[in-house]
Protein backbone atom coordinates (compact mmCIF):
# COMPACT_ATOMS: atom_id res chain seq x y z
CA UNK A 1 0.00 0.00 0.00
CA UNK A 2 2.96 2.22 1.03
CA UNK A 3 4.52 1.48 -2.37
CA UNK A 4 1.05 2.09 -4.32
CA UNK A 5 0.96 5.66 -2.40
CA UNK A 6 4.44 6.92 -3.17
CA UNK A 7 3.60 6.05 -7.07
CA UNK A 8 0.22 8.18 -6.76
CA UNK A 9 2.15 11.03 -4.84
CA UNK A 10 4.31 11.17 -7.92
CA UNK A 11 2.11 10.79 -10.03
CA UNK A 12 -0.26 13.53 -8.73
CA UNK A 13 2.89 16.06 -8.59
CA UNK A 14 4.31 15.43 -11.93
CA UNK A 15 0.57 16.36 -13.29
CA UNK A 16 0.49 19.68 -11.25
CA UNK A 17 4.07 20.40 -12.49
CA UNK A 18 3.13 19.94 -16.27
CA UNK A 19 -0.42 22.03 -15.26
CA UNK A 20 1.39 24.93 -13.56
CA UNK A 21 3.33 24.98 -16.89
CA UNK A 22 0.78 24.37 -19.70
CA UNK A 23 0.78 26.85 -21.61
CA UNK A 24 -2.91 26.97 -22.42
CA UNK A 25 -3.43 27.56 -18.71
CA UNK A 26 -1.64 29.87 -18.95
CA UNK A 27 -3.26 31.70 -21.84
CA UNK A 28 -6.76 30.89 -20.37
CA UNK A 29 -5.83 32.33 -16.71
CA UNK A 30 -4.81 35.22 -18.98
CA UNK A 31 -7.52 36.07 -20.79
CA UNK A 32 -10.28 34.79 -18.04
CA UNK A 33 -11.05 31.34 -19.29
CA UNK A 34 -11.57 29.42 -16.42
CA UNK A 35 -9.86 26.36 -18.12
CA UNK A 36 -7.63 25.46 -21.06
CA UNK A 37 -10.73 23.86 -22.72
CA UNK A 38 -11.83 27.26 -24.13
CA UNK A 39 -9.36 27.17 -26.51
CA UNK A 40 -10.15 23.62 -27.84
CA UNK A 41 -13.74 25.11 -28.37
CA UNK A 42 -12.16 27.97 -29.97
CA UNK A 43 -10.39 26.27 -32.61
CA UNK A 44 -13.28 24.07 -33.48
CA UNK A 45 -15.63 27.12 -34.07
CA UNK A 46 -12.81 28.72 -35.73
CA UNK A 47 -12.08 25.60 -38.28
CA UNK A 48 -15.15 24.57 -38.71
CA UNK A 49 -17.28 27.69 -38.84
CA UNK A 50 -19.67 26.61 -35.90
CA UNK A 51 -20.50 29.78 -34.03
CA UNK A 52 -22.28 32.84 -35.61
CA UNK A 53 -24.10 35.75 -33.46
CA UNK A 54 -27.80 35.26 -31.66
CA UNK A 55 -27.43 31.13 -32.34
CA UNK A 56 -29.31 28.77 -29.61
CA UNK A 57 -26.79 26.60 -28.87
CA UNK A 58 -26.70 23.40 -25.67
CA UNK A 59 -24.11 22.96 -23.78
CA UNK A 60 -23.40 19.64 -21.96
CA UNK A 61 -21.29 18.83 -19.63
CA UNK A 62 -20.51 22.35 -19.23
CA UNK A 63 -19.00 22.77 -15.56
CA UNK A 64 -16.35 24.66 -14.82
CA UNK A 65 -17.78 26.92 -17.53
CA UNK A 66 -15.50 27.70 -20.54
CA UNK A 67 -17.35 26.94 -23.12
CA UNK A 68 -20.30 28.63 -21.95
CA UNK A 69 -17.59 31.20 -21.46
CA UNK A 70 -16.47 31.33 -25.48
CA UNK A 71 -20.54 30.91 -26.48
CA UNK A 72 -21.41 33.95 -24.47
CA UNK A 73 -18.58 35.97 -26.04
CA UNK A 74 -19.08 34.16 -29.36
CA UNK A 75 -22.97 34.74 -29.80
CA UNK A 76 -23.72 38.39 -27.95
CA UNK A 77 -26.35 39.03 -26.05
CA UNK A 78 -29.66 37.74 -28.22
CA UNK A 79 -28.04 34.28 -27.93
CA UNK A 80 -30.05 31.81 -26.05
CA UNK A 81 -27.30 28.93 -24.26
CA UNK A 82 -28.72 26.00 -22.18
CA UNK A 83 -25.73 24.44 -20.20
CA UNK A 84 -26.21 21.53 -18.03
CA UNK A 85 -23.43 19.58 -15.24
CA UNK A 86 -23.87 17.04 -12.38
CA UNK A 87 -20.90 19.53 -11.00
CA UNK A 88 -21.65 23.06 -9.97
CA UNK A 89 -20.83 26.16 -12.34
CA UNK A 90 -20.58 29.20 -11.22
CA UNK A 91 -22.93 31.92 -12.99
CA UNK A 92 -22.08 33.15 -16.55
CA UNK A 93 -23.39 35.51 -17.96
CA UNK A 94 -25.99 35.14 -20.68
CA UNK A 95 -25.98 31.19 -19.81
CA UNK A 96 -28.97 29.24 -18.29
CA UNK A 97 -27.39 26.77 -16.01
CA UNK A 98 -29.04 23.73 -14.81
CA UNK A 99 -27.41 21.21 -11.93
CA UNK A 100 -28.22 18.12 -13.17
CA UNK A 101 -27.81 14.25 -14.73
CA UNK A 102 -27.86 14.79 -18.67
CA UNK A 103 -27.96 10.61 -18.51
CA UNK A 104 -31.14 10.80 -16.29
CA UNK A 105 -34.30 11.39 -17.30
CA UNK A 106 -34.99 14.62 -14.31
CA UNK A 107 -31.74 16.14 -16.19
CA UNK A 108 -33.00 15.79 -19.71
CA UNK A 109 -36.56 17.01 -18.66
CA UNK A 110 -35.16 20.17 -17.03
CA UNK A 111 -32.91 21.02 -20.16
CA UNK A 112 -36.43 20.42 -22.62
CA UNK A 113 -37.87 22.45 -20.12
CA UNK A 114 -35.35 25.39 -20.34
CA UNK A 115 -35.61 25.63 -24.25
CA UNK A 116 -39.44 25.74 -24.21
CA UNK A 117 -40.28 23.87 -27.40
CA UNK A 118 -37.55 25.64 -29.26
CA UNK A 119 -34.68 23.96 -31.22
CA UNK A 120 -31.75 25.27 -31.47
CA UNK A 121 -28.77 25.88 -34.07
CA UNK A 122 -25.57 23.83 -32.01
CA UNK A 123 -25.15 21.16 -29.65
CA UNK A 124 -21.76 20.97 -27.62
CA UNK A 125 -20.84 17.88 -25.26
CA UNK A 126 -17.98 18.25 -23.27
CA UNK A 127 -18.94 14.77 -21.15
CA UNK A 128 -16.46 12.83 -20.05
CA UNK A 129 -17.04 9.93 -17.16
CA UNK A 130 -15.42 9.63 -13.95
CA UNK A 131 -12.48 7.09 -14.68
CA UNK A 132 -12.53 4.18 -12.90
CA UNK A 133 -9.37 3.04 -14.13
CA UNK A 134 -10.24 -0.02 -16.43
CA UNK A 135 -9.86 1.17 -19.67
CA UNK A 136 -12.50 -1.28 -21.68
CA UNK A 137 -15.15 0.16 -18.98
CA UNK A 138 -14.36 3.81 -19.40
CA UNK A 139 -13.79 3.52 -22.96
CA UNK A 140 -17.81 2.04 -22.95
CA UNK A 141 -19.07 4.85 -21.07
CA UNK A 142 -17.54 7.64 -22.66
CA UNK A 143 -19.23 6.18 -26.40
CA UNK A 144 -22.78 6.07 -24.54
CA UNK A 145 -22.08 9.75 -23.35
CA UNK A 146 -21.77 10.39 -27.24
CA UNK A 147 -24.71 8.22 -27.66
CA UNK A 148 -27.04 10.01 -25.65
CA UNK A 149 -25.35 13.76 -27.11
CA UNK A 150 -26.35 12.22 -30.56
CA UNK A 151 -29.65 10.82 -29.42
CA UNK A 152 -30.66 14.23 -28.01
CA UNK A 153 -29.22 15.89 -30.99
CA UNK A 154 -31.29 14.37 -33.17
CA UNK A 155 -34.47 15.74 -31.56
CA UNK A 156 -33.65 19.03 -30.33
CA UNK A 157 -31.06 20.62 -33.67
CA UNK A 158 -32.63 22.06 -36.40
CA UNK A 159 -32.46 20.53 -39.30
CA UNK A 160 -28.82 22.04 -41.15
CA UNK A 161 -27.51 22.16 -37.50
CA UNK A 162 -24.19 21.57 -35.89
CA UNK A 163 -22.96 18.83 -32.71
CA UNK A 164 -19.76 18.63 -31.29
CA UNK A 165 -19.01 15.58 -28.89
CA UNK A 166 -16.04 14.78 -27.12
CA UNK A 167 -15.13 11.34 -27.96
CA UNK A 168 -11.70 9.07 -27.59
CA UNK A 169 -9.98 6.70 -29.41
CA UNK A 170 -10.71 2.75 -29.25
CA UNK A 171 -13.15 0.59 -28.78
CA UNK A 172 -16.60 1.41 -30.18
CA UNK A 173 -15.45 4.81 -31.92
CA UNK A 174 -15.30 4.23 -35.12
CA UNK A 175 -18.85 2.92 -34.96
CA UNK A 176 -20.05 6.23 -33.47
CA UNK A 177 -18.69 8.11 -35.98
CA UNK A 178 -20.40 5.84 -38.72
CA UNK A 179 -24.01 6.36 -36.54
CA UNK A 180 -22.84 10.43 -36.33
CA UNK A 181 -22.42 9.79 -40.51
CA UNK A 182 -25.77 8.59 -40.80
CA UNK A 183 -27.06 11.64 -39.28
CA UNK A 184 -25.20 14.61 -40.45
CA UNK A 185 -24.08 15.69 -43.62
CA UNK A 186 -19.92 15.62 -42.89
CA UNK A 187 -18.31 14.60 -39.70
CA UNK A 188 -14.96 15.29 -39.30
CA UNK A 189 -12.15 13.78 -36.50
CA UNK A 190 -10.93 17.02 -34.72
CA UNK A 191 -7.60 17.04 -32.34
CA UNK A 192 -7.25 20.66 -31.22
CA UNK A 193 -3.85 22.07 -30.61
CA UNK A 194 -4.96 22.68 -26.50
CA UNK A 195 -5.74 18.37 -26.11
CA UNK A 196 -2.63 16.82 -24.51
CA UNK A 197 -0.74 14.91 -27.05
CA UNK A 198 -0.69 11.92 -24.99
CA UNK A 199 -4.45 12.07 -24.63
CA UNK A 200 -6.70 10.21 -26.63
CA UNK A 201 -9.33 12.52 -26.65
CA UNK A 202 -10.43 14.01 -30.23
CA UNK A 203 -13.86 15.85 -31.11
CA UNK A 204 -16.10 14.71 -33.23
CA UNK A 205 -17.57 17.37 -35.22
CA UNK A 206 -20.83 16.57 -37.32
CA UNK A 207 -22.08 19.34 -39.60
CA UNK A 208 -25.47 19.63 -40.84
CA UNK A 209 -27.86 17.61 -39.17
CA UNK A 210 -29.97 15.39 -42.34
CA UNK A 211 -33.66 15.90 -41.42
CA UNK A 212 -35.73 12.78 -40.54
CA UNK A 213 -37.52 12.69 -43.82
CA UNK A 214 -33.83 12.58 -45.91
CA UNK A 215 -32.79 10.01 -43.53
CA UNK A 216 -35.85 7.76 -43.45
CA UNK A 217 -35.31 8.05 -47.71
CA UNK A 218 -31.79 7.31 -47.81
CA UNK A 219 -32.61 4.17 -45.38
CA UNK A 220 -34.90 2.77 -47.88
CA UNK A 221 -33.00 3.51 -50.75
Amino acid sequence: MALQSKKKNKFVKAWMQEHVNDHWVKEATRLGYRSRAAFKLLELADKDKLLRPGMSVVDLGSSPGSWSQVLHEKLGPRARIVAIDLLPMEPVRGVRFILGDFRQDEGLLAVEAALEGRKVDLVVSDLAPNLSGVESADQARSVHLGELALEFSRKWLQPGGDLVVKAFQGEGFQEFQRAMQGHFDKVYARKPKASRDRSREVYLVAKGLRSQSVQIAEIAG
